[in-house]
């Protein structure tokens, strides 16, 4: 990658369907990020979270004439073509020079879109888009190797999903790039966690409530935890109205009930970002422990709540899943047991109890490696970058 200063402001289209679920803080920090040199768009069909979530130049078809809404998203239900003419016209009408496609799939119904646009096309993948999609439906594979064909770079944030998307997928190695997501590193206090067993040992849990997050083998674990020391837990999450979704969620309170921890247990639902954090700052240890699905999803990367707790100054307790790995090293910077493995959740919590005075030595090398790796502002840099070095060549 070129080491240099923008000369010129680089004009960038980001495209994403709706701008922005409450999860996806993570998207909003990876464009708010990017330096002053790239002048950002957005376009998306509709907005929600914008007292979250704005920016400057969100250009949503929902705010169009309702006939232009309605015919742009009949021409794509009905096949006439897979991209949103507004996506073309917004590309056109602000002299966009990269098409920054969010999620696979995106990427592949924006094909058209930057053909008729003239930009450099770069798509990131984020999880959901590698291994679910095909899985559920293997037209994915036959569009994805239209994608990589086409496509000017594909972007991911780990080694482990890179090698999902070239072996599984079909991308050729010298079209993607690991790229990891970054964190508000400065805007996070660090605040290494103490316990003395006088007081109730807080976990933290915060996740939607898919089956690839783990939730019901988080609560087997605390169910056993529970006989040892006193417990209180809190989740943070909910499930969306997918089938796939709200069965996640009678499996986690009926395993809430099976382990009589519902006196202990605290719902809060999604919450917006600077309460997740707050609530950090009140609980021990985090405790996410990702697993491949029965319909395939994984995290193909690793969630970023990881990331942001362990900048806190929080144990994380999580699972060899993806990329999970290179962001938490066992024994390190936190505790991996092997996915579903409910004892090796138990052994990993039972050493955190029995040798609290260890904690630091954990936490410091853990934020020490946010702050290298997962800072925001480093991370925009890099993917300024990139888009410049695609110009150039």
């Amino acid at each position: 990658m070129t080491a240099y200063k923008m000369v010129t402001p680089i004009k960038i289209i980001h495209s994403y369907p709706v701008w922005l679920p409450q999860t996806q803080t993570w998207m909003y920090n990876q464009v708010r990020y990017l330096p002053q040199e790239c002048e950002n768009h957005i376009v998306c069909e509709r907005t929600e979270n914008l007292d979250q979530f704005w920016l400057p130049n969100i250009h949503s078809l929902s705010e169009e004439p309702k006939w232009v809404f309605l015919w742009d998203k009949a021409c794509q239900k009905f096949r006439l073509r897979n991209h949103l003419n507004f996506l073309v016209s917004q590309s056109k009408k602000n002299r966009a020079k990269v098409l920054h496609s969010h999620f696979g799939s995106v990427g592949w119904q924006d094909l058209g879109a930057a053909k008729k646009a003239k930009t450099i096309h770069i798509v990131t993948f984020y999880g959901l888009d590698v291994n679910y999609l095909p899985k559920q439906n293997p037209d994915w594979y036959r569009r994805y190797k239209t994608l990589f064909q086409t496509v000017d770079c594909v972007l991911c944030e780990g080694p482990y999903m890179a090698q999902s998307i070239i072996k599984n997928l079909g991308c050729p190695p010298s079209k993607i790039k690991v790229h990891p997501l970054g964190i508000e590193v400065e805007k996070i206090k660090y605040k290494p966690r103490s316990w003395n067993n006088q007081n109730p040992w807080r976990v933290l849990i915060a996740a939607s409530f898919t089956e690839k997050k783990g939730i019901p083998d988080a609560l087997a674990a605390l169910g056993e935890i529970q006989q040892h020391i006193p417990l209180e837990i809190t989740i943070i999450g909910e499930a969306l109205p997918a089938k796939r979704n709200q069965l996640e969620k009678q499996k986690i309170l009926a395993t809430i009930q099976k382990y009589h921890l519902e006196s202990k247990v605290r719902l809060l639902g999604y919450q917006p970002h600077h309460v997740l954090l707050e609530e950090a700052y009140k609980h021990h240890i985090f405790l996410s422990p990702s697993v491949t699905a029965s319909d395939g999803d994984t995290e193909g990367g690793a969630p970023v709540s990881i990331i942001e707790m362990a900048a806190t100054g929080m144990p994380i307790v999580s699972t060899l899943h993806c990329d999970i790995p290179h962001i938490i090293q066992h024994e390190e910077t936190g505790l991996l047991a092997e996915e579903r493995d409910i004892s090796g959740l138990i052994k990993h919590m039972k050493w955190l109890i029995e040798n609290s005075d260890k904690w630091i030595d954990m936490t410091d090398k853990a934020r020490t490696k946010v702050e290298t790796m997962f800072n925001a502002k480093i991370q925009g840099q890099k993917l300024a970058e990139i888009y410049q070095d695609l110009i150039i060549t």
